[in-house]
């Protein structure tokens, strides 16, 4: 059972350490592509991200998916509204029958 242990801790540190020296590489990978001109189009560097090609510009499928993310936020607020709203509902709810409970008193006192 030991032995197993060790064969994991290894190979989860061997894992570690692979991915350290990747990340490593992948700015040096970046810097090399750019020195030999293929920089936009580098489809071999680790986790590569492509420039955006419109700085500053909003593209339609930027646009759209703006607008997917506000439909969600919105959304999210009206939930949140909700919530509140039904709190503060029973909230008077409670100083209602309050109110109630404070009025049939004072009648019962107004009889004796």
């Amino acid at each position: 059972l030991q032995v197993q242990n060790d064969h994991s801790d290894a190979a989860a540190s061997d894992l570690n350490r692979r991915m350290q020296f990747q990340n490593k590489l992948a700015g040096v990978c970046e810097e090399m592509c750019k020195e030999v001109g293929a920089y936009p189009k580098c489809t071999q560097c680790p986790k590569f991200v492509e420039p955006d090609s419109t700085p500053g510009v909003m593209t339609w499928d930027e646009l759209l998916e703006h607008m997917d993310n506000l439909v969600s936020w919105g959304q999210d607020q009206i939930k949140g509204w909700h919530k509140q709203a039904s709190a503060l509902q029973v909230q008077n709810d409670h100083s209602d029958a309050a109110a109630s409970d404070l009025n049939r008193r004072m009648q019962f006192q107004n009889k004796l």
